[in-house]
């Protein structure tokens, strides 16, 4: 044996690892350390919240072009009725009642009698004149209105009556001149509405002319009865 020492010999085996493996081996550390760092246990989903929100919407009324929303049509129901209709001049019988005079006028009722199986109305004012014959001219000026009665639908029932009150002016309270007084043998009546009228035999002086601010007939609406309560 010499004088050196034999060191003692080491055999060293070398190992070739692939690099896959290393690759998976260091993401499966990267996974354990994140696992570490982070909250136990797996995160919990988040709660699902469903909200319910009412509204209340108000309609816009259309506008004159049309736009907004459109209102419904109102519905009802009527509890109305349309009533009896205007008397025509053939369900009427048509008099002349008992004159009354007072200061230069005589005042007769005109006398409505609905001679009809039904009720009818009459409202406002007859339309009246003299004329020469049931079928002649008229004679001046129709009758002027007065309203110092009230304008009122007066419903007759089958036999039913209403009247119109006429006021007859003497004629010969007039200038001749101005009036050109002659004899009248006819009214011509209009039932109030109508355009059938009925001629009736009455005599009185009448003034011919017209447009002469020469007034003989004035009219009052008709109202209830046959005559003036």
């Amino acid at each position: 044996m010499s004088g050196q020492t034999r060191g003692k010999e080491v055999t060293v085996t070398s190992l070739r690892v692939p690099r896959h493996l290393i690759a998976s081996a260091v993401l499966a550390g990267i996974a354990l350390l994140a696992t570490a760092c982070g909250p136990s246990g797996s995160p919990a989903a988040a709660p699902t919240v469903t909200t319910t929100v009412t509204m209340t919407v108000t309609p816009t009324s259309p506008g004159p072009g049309g736009g907004g929303t459109p209102q419904p049509s109102p519905t009802g129901t009527s509890t109305g009725s349309a009533g009896p209709g205007a008397c025509p001049t053939s369900a009427l019988h048509v008099s002349i009642g008992n004159g009354n005079g007072a200061a230069g006028s005589v005042y007769y009722p005109i006398v409505f009698t609905n001679v009809s199986g039904s009720a009818c109305t009459l409202f406002g004012f007859p339309g009246v004149s003299f004329v020469t014959s049931p079928n002649g001219s008229q004679i001046g000026d129709a009758a002027t209105r007065q309203s110092d009665k009230p304008v009122q639908t007066v419903t007759l029932a089958a036999g039913g009556v209403a009247h119109a009150t006429l006021q007859v002016v003497q004629a010969l309270n007039f200038p001749a001149t101005k009036c050109q007084p002659v004899t009248a043998h006819f009214l011509k009546i209009y039932p109030p509405n109508q355009t059938e009228p009925v001629v009736l035999s009455f005599t009185a002086k009448a003034c011919a002319a017209t447009g002469q601010g020469v007034t003989v007939l004035n009219v009052a609406p008709v109202q209830p009865g046959a005559v003036d309560s």
